[in-house]
């Protein structure tokens, strides 16, 4: 008998570890919690999104109107508001967190695990708070107005409460960690070196971030951009305070349906339609920034 056939041998009748079911186990609770208050209030509002009810909360059957009714160009209008308000949040965060993150990887040096801790410890409050004291800070005797009155750039105070830019700030204040971390965290891992080699073979900085940094910090801009991008599209709490009623967002608009009397219905078919239209302008623009990061390479 060969040496080749008795090592086969040998590795037939080696004993096969025992399977283990532990990493199933572990993820159970994440999975019960999903379904509990995430898959199973989902299905209620697909549900309910066709059901007909009539004036006394009886089911009467099924129907496509509530979704029609939304269909109409006064409830786009309100999505797409949403959707540029979420793009422009998301882009505005990224524009301010690159060279933030970029300080904190590599010029804070030791001092970086402390901004990141000052970063982090507002969000320890309450929101609520941090809205009010953004409030004091934009109204019209607030610090900003009082500032600018005692160093003589403006003559009067300035209207800054109930407007779009003062939900633009709130926001970008509000929103920022969530584009600064994963951008930090992709930077963290990346060696500076190359960063010098490019300036060593005559790279500017702009071809340095473009074609080094852009593409190989792309997980952590595309992880912080739908962090900040998904859950601003359907913001309630800063427009509401901040923007007053001047501009309607998709936040509002469930809100005034699912809080209604007799109108959950349609609160359901808005939150339906316009989760569709987020998950597909998702899509759109996973693939535009993935395009975008993607670095040209130069033939001939």
């Amino acid at each position: 008998m060969g040496l080749h056939a008795v090592n086969k041998m040998r590795i037939r009748f080696i004993p096969k570890p025992p399977r283990t079911e532990v990493p199933f186990a572990i993820g159970i609770p994440a999975l019960i919690w999903q379904a509990l208050f995430f898959y199973i209030p989902l299905s209620f509002i697909v549900i309910s999104s066709f059901l007909k009810v009539s004036d006394i909360g009886r089911i009467e059957g099924l129907t496509l109107s509530h979704i029609q009714m939304f269909l109409s160009p006064t409830y786009l209008k309100v999505i797409l508001a949403s959707l540029l308000l979420a793009l422009s949040n998301a882009t505005l965060c990224f524009l301010v967190a690159y060279p933030l993150a970029y300080f904190l990887a590599f010029t804070a040096g030791k001092y970086s695990y402390l901004f990141l801790f000052l970063l982090i410890v507002p969000f320890w409050t309450n929101f609520l708070l941090h809205v009010y004291a953004w409030f004091y800070i934009l109204e019209k005797h607030g610090f900003i107005n009082n500032l600018l009155m005692k160093i003589h750039l403006i003559t009067e105070p300035l209207h800054m409460l109930n407007s779009l830019p003062a939900v633009m700030i709130m926001m970008v204040y509000y929103y920022l960690p969530f584009m600064i971390l994963p951008i930090y965290a992709s930077l963290d891992r990346f060696n500076y070196r190359l960063i010098e080699a490019s300036y060593d073979l005559g790279g500017s900085f702009f071809a340095t971030f473009k074609r080094i940094l852009l593409p190989i910090t792309s997980r952590g801009i595309r992880a912080g951009f739908f962090l900040v991008f998904i859950p601003s599209f359907g913001e309630f709490v800063i427009p509401e305070l901040m923007g007053g009623d001047k501009k309607m967002f998709v936040g509002t608009v469930v809100s005034q349906y699912i809080l209604g009397e007799g109108t959950g219905s349609l609160g359901s078919a808005f939150t339906l339609l316009s989760g569709i239209i987020l998950i597909i302008s998702s899509i759109a623009l996973y693939i535009a920034i993935t395009k975008l990061l993607q670095p040209r390479m130069r033939h001939g």
